[in-house]
């Protein structure tokens, strides 16, 4: 007994040290942590190739042209192509758009001049630019071939010609990049520069040669500016919701669980610690969805302590002593928790592919604290619980005792459950059509879905937000007749990027004269930039794929796992009724679809799929020890009733954290807190009163098909 409790102590202190090292170093990394627009803020700008269908080459070297030339405003800039025949540009810590816009618009200048210094060749006149391998008396080295255009072969010839024994040098962006001598006239339109170092200096210089003009004419999307003040309040709210929401949730699992309540306590501190240096480690991009995902991922991790703590309260109310109850616990919740996690992956891992952005960098947060999840409650939770179990907190009391009580008939009432349902989803739809009817649009969508116009004005004086707020708002408001005015202000200027829908020319005018008249403004100090709406086209086409695409993979993993077709589907079509509710949401309360609306749709039904197979686990158990007397609505009834307070208490822990942001949490952020909470509670009631219905009507018609034909025969 003194051994274990030895053995206790120690292993709660290298808990407890695990615990303060994480702490130490999660607070250690947050300034190594990369932030993104929204947070340190900068420029974003989409570009679409002007030609229809360009090649791949084309795309690829003019990104990579691109990269090039914005890592001259930020290290940390990052260029990227999306879909087909568009780039993306983003630039943390920058707020100058309209000088970026100018200088990323120019082709590259890349020349050739010989040693007077006149110009003999241009970049555009380079037709390609390669490393090869050539060999000379047994010894191999690298060159760089260069091939020309028509117009190219013809002036190359010229100036190789006349500098014979000379130099051309090769200048890109004012800096000379080679200075090859000219051995002989070269009239061919092919070339070889030697003398390289190794395989990477003349790479380098054939790609710098390759991208010296771009090598297709751009056309802006759009641009948007993200002062760096908004980045600051949303990190110093969010962080402040995450700590009370952590506080909360902390109390209430030591409260509802006793002993293992504080083995998961410890758990989730080692949970938080890792995610912050996994996030420096891997170098992600942390945006506002991002602090979200994980505030939300917290809220989440609950949920397999939550399954494994009811499963130990049922052992130990069947009789077993608590040492082999915890064990027991861990080994019958490992198939619910795998098969949740994994339902949610698939959900984070379509969220991360076709999204884009910030919406990634939500999708790697939400993946990372999925796996996190499992790995502390498998293994720290248990670490933790036997360590107090060896301290001498080994009396079932500290653990808390489930025995079987009387079941729940939740399917005598699935009729109305159903009707309800039906109902709601089909207000949704009036809605819509009403909205339709009213506006054109069955959704109130936001600007990245509408396309908007950007005006950045320049005050003669340093307004506060709350001036802009009070002052500037309402102004913008009565001229454009847009209630969602946004604003932003950029730290250390006195410009503020005022955005609204889309305004006519008459409507700016308009604008620019009350700002004038006003505020004293002046007017060439007064820029609109234009929002383009053909991303929002392609990021309704995005939300549709994804979520189909999520829910057909999740489909087939039901169906693998379960080897029961009924299964997946009533999963699918509860699902489906989770999305179309908060759709109805959206429509009725006519909330603004943003570019979270994405995140939000897959993030629902990641987390209502994880509720629905933890009591599809319970009934595919509770059928393999099914005896003749029982009836299989008894036997539903029973699981869901066995699986309750673990939907509820889960469902509660995650709302308090979601509802924790969306009172402390900047605007964006309670765009994308309030469907989420919607969300929650839809995905608990399709768990609990859907989907365990659906499954016994369509197992139930099958019995009545078998018992037809069975009399037939």
């Amino acid at each position: 007994m003194k051994n274990s409790k030895v053995k206790g102590l120690l292993s709660l202190l290298v808990l407890l040290f695990a615990v303060g090292l994480f702490g130490f170093f999660g607070y250690d990394t947050m300034d190594e942590i990369k932030l993104g627009l929204d947070l340190a803020g900068g420029v974003s700008i989409t570009y679409q190739a002007v030609e229809a269908n360009p090649s791949d080459e084309d795309m690829a070297d003019t990104v990579y042209k691109l990269q090039q030339r914005v890592q001259n405003y930020s290290t940390e800039a990052e260029v990227y192509r999306e879909g087909s025949n568009r780039i993306n540009i983003d630039i943390p810590g920058v707020s100058d758009a309209n000088a970026i816009l100018q200088e990323l618009g120019k082709p590259g200048s890349l020349i050739f001049i010989d040693e007077t210094g006149e110009v003999v060749l241009t970049g555009d006149q380079v037709a390609s630019a390669r490393v090869a391998q050539m060999e000379q008396n047994g010894v191999r080295s690298y060159v760089v071939s260069l091939s020309f255009t028509p117009e190219g072969t013809q002036k190359f010839a010229d100036a190789t010609t006349k500098n014979v024994g000379k130099r051309i040098l090769i200048i890109y962006d004012g800096s000379v990049i080679s200075s090859p001598v000219v051995r002989e006239a070269i009239t061919g339109g092919q070339c070889q520069i030697d003398g390289m170092a190794g395989y990477d200096e003349a790479n380098n210089l054939a790609s710098t040669i390759r991208i010296g003009s771009l090598s297709l004419e751009l056309e802006e999307l759009r641009s948007n500016v993200v002062g760096a003040k908004l980045g600051e309040e949303a990190i110093s709210s969010s962080l402040k919701a995450g700590g009370v929401g952590f506080a909360v949730v902390a109390l209430f699992m030591i409260v509802a669980y006793l002993v293992p309540g504080a083995a998961a306590v410890l758990a989730l501190a080692v949970y938080v610690g890792v995610i912050l240096v996994l996030l420096a480690a891997f170098e992600v991009t942390l945006t506002l969805p991002g602090i979200a995902g994980i505030i939300l991922s917290v809220g989440m991790a609950v949920d397999a302590n939550v399954i494994i703590f009811t499963r130990i309260k049922e052992e130990i109310g069947r009789g077993k002593m608590v040492h082999s109850a915890i064990k027991t616990g861990f080994s019958k919740a490992m198939s619910a928790i795998v098969d949740g996690n994994v339902t949610t992956l698939i959900a984070a891992a379509v969220l991360w592919f076709r999204g884009s952005g910030t919406v990634k960098g939500f999708a790697t947060t939400l993946a990372i604290g999925i796996i996190l999840s499992m790995f502390t409650a498998l293994f720290v939770t248990r670490f933790a619980m036997y360590a107090l179990y060896n301290l001498g907190l080994d009396n079932a009391k500290f653990y808390g005792v489930k025995k079987d009580g009387k079941v729940i008939r939740f399917l005598g009432k699935k009729n109305l459950c159903f009707i309800i349902s039906i109902v709601v989803v089909a207000a949704g739809w009036v809605a819509m059509a009403l909205n339709n009817s009213q506006t054109g649009k069955a959704l109130n969508y936001g600007m990245d879905f509408t396309g908007g116009t950007s005006t950045n004005v320049t005050f003669n004086e340093n307004l506060t937000l709350e001036d802009i707020s009070a002052k500037v708002v309402p102004v913008v408001s009565e001229i454009t007749g847009d209630a969602d005015v946004q604003t932003q202000k950029v730290e250390g200027t006195n410009e503020v990027i005022i955005k609204t829908k889309t305004l006519s020319v008459d409507q700016r005018q308009a604008l620019e004269d009350a700002m004038v008249e006003n505020f004293g403004v002046e007017a060439e100090k007064i820029t609109a930039e234009s929002i383009s709406a053909a991303v929002s086209k392609e990021m309704k086409q995005d939300a549709v794929v994804a979520v189909v695409f999520a829910t057909i993979l999740m489909l087939l993993y039901i169906w693998f796992r379960f080897k029961d077709i009924r299964f997946a589907t009533s999963a699918i079509v509860a699902l489906v009724h989770d999305v179309l509710v908060v759709v109805t949401f959206y429509a009725v309360a006519k909330w603004s679809v943003g570019s979270t609306f994405i995140a939000c749709m897959l993030t629902i039904v990641g987390y209502s799929i994880n509720a629905t197979i933890v009591i599809f686990d319970r009934i595919r158990e509770n059928l393999a020890v099914k005896t003749g007397k029982q009836s299989l609505e008894e036997l539903v009834n029973l699981s869901i009733t066995q699986t309750f307070t673990r939907s509820i208490n889960t469902s509660l822990t995650t709302f308090i954290m979601v509802f924790v942001l969306f009172l402390l949490g900047v605007s964006s952020i309670r765009e994308f807190a309030l469907p989420l909470m919607v969300g929650i509670v839809c995905g608990t009631y399709s768990s609990v009163c859907v989907t365990g219905a659906l499954w016994y009507v369509m197992m139930t018609k099958k019995k009545h098909k078998d018992a037809k034909q069975a009399e037939k025969v």
